[in-house]
């Protein structure tokens, strides 16, 4: 059970990351190139709220899962 916490605990933080790196790409991408951007119709910032909204989804299953974990563990 132990080592399923801490792999539930790394694949969070993996998560997080993966987060932050395509949004700092995404931002990035957005300053260099604003003119690909123009042509669209929704907002440069929508592909970051459809993966916040992804990876606060997947980082709450995780979070239930160690909860639940931590729980049995005790």
């Amino acid at each position: 059970m132990n080592r399923l916490y801490k792999v539930l605990k790394t694949a969070v933080w993996c998560v997080i990351g993966v987060f932050l790196g395509v949004t700092g790409y995404t931002c990035w991408d957005y300053h260099a190139h604003p003119g690909l951007y123009a042509l669209q119709s929704a907002p440069w910032y929508t592909s970051i709220q459809i993966h916040a909204v992804f990876t606060a989804v997947v980082v709450g299953v995780l979070l239930a899962g160690m909860w639940f974990l931590k729980r049995r563990m005790k």
